[in-house]
């Protein structure tokens, strides 16, 4: 596994690329969002997502999960709230012909399962999977209480456009002391304070998914762990990787971008191999529910 986590990356020593938009969402592309694949991989699986599948993928970021499943066959739509990041689903899904059905062309567009692409594709014919990978984040409930009925409702909304019997899952962290990263994460949550962003890392609590699928009115129909090791070529790599993600935006607003780097590095460094590697082993949850 290391040998497919770990990969060498352009450098980039200049502290103005932290400001720098579209190096982020560069960065999230080839560094960070691969980490989740196992997370992809092991919900495909269960749920047999294959041809005659019609998935959305709410917060698809750069796409990686919609093109995995399109290349198992599947007719996939995603949204997001991140312009930059749909603009390289598209580029990729068009350079991989997927799908290979020009009849099913995968559908991407900006906001939430209320947005033009969704609703156009469900018209075609009604989901039967819907996904939300990172649903504190896609669906607005990163920060505690206030948002989670607003994030119940977006679920809501991608519920009414799927068919009956249709799989809905959702997916977070797992406990903290089976993920390496949340002491990373940490910082940034920690240096953002009192801002309370939405996009700042909170633990996801044992019942997090359930309560969120009893405000959309959900069945839970199964759950499971993930081992979503994050692997980096070298410190630098870490860095960028982690930074991509968005959650320690808020850090950055409130301190200084270079202070969060380097308190960063030092959180990174009890991870840090011999060789240069950065390992962190994380367990993330998924939570199956029924429509």
């Amino acid at each position: 596994m290391t040998s497919t986590l770990v990969r060498r990356h352009r450098p980039c020593h200049a502290p103005s690329w932290t400001a720098d938009a579209h190096a982020r969402t560069r960065d999230w592309a080839e560094i960070q969002e691969r980490m989740l694949v196992p997370l992809y991989e092991a919900v495909y699986e269960r749920l047999d997502v294959g041809a005659g599948t019609r998935l959305l993928g709410l917060g698809c970021g750069s796409g990686l999960a919609l093109l995995i499943a399109a290349a198992r066959g599947a007719a996939v739509c995603g949204v997001d709230t991140d312009e930059r990041r749909l603009e390289l689903a598209r580029e990729r899904l068009t350079a991989a012909g997927a799908p290979s059905d020009p009849a099913r062309p995968p559908r991407l567009g900006l906001g939430g399962p209320e947005s033009p692409c969704a609703r156009e594709a469900a018209a075609d014919a009604a989901f039967t999977v819907v996904t939300a990978f990172e649903p504190l984040s896609a669906l607005g409930a990163g920060s505690p209480g206030a948002t989670v009925p607003a994030a119940a409702s977006a679920l809501t909304a991608a519920v009414a456009h799927t068919e009956r019997g249709g799989a809905v899952v959702l997916a977070g962290w797992g406990p903290p002391e089976r993920c390496a990263t949340s002491g990373v994460l940490r910082v940034g949550a920690r240096l953002a304070d009192p801002m309370c962003s939405p996009a700042r890392w909170r633990p996801c609590g044992r019942d997090d998914l359930e309560e969120l699928a009893a405000r959309a009115g959900l069945r839970p129909d199964g759950s499971g762990r993930v081992a979503c090791p994050f692997g980096y070529a070298d410190m630098d790599s870490a860095v960028r990787g982690l930074l991509s993600t968005g959650l320690f935006d808020a850090a950055e607003q409130v301190t200084d971008p270079i202070q969060v780097r380097k308190e960063i590095t030092e959180a990174l460094h009890p991870h840090q191999r011999v060789d240069g590697t950065v390992w962190m082993p994380n367990v993330f949850r998924y939570l199956i529910c029924r429509v």
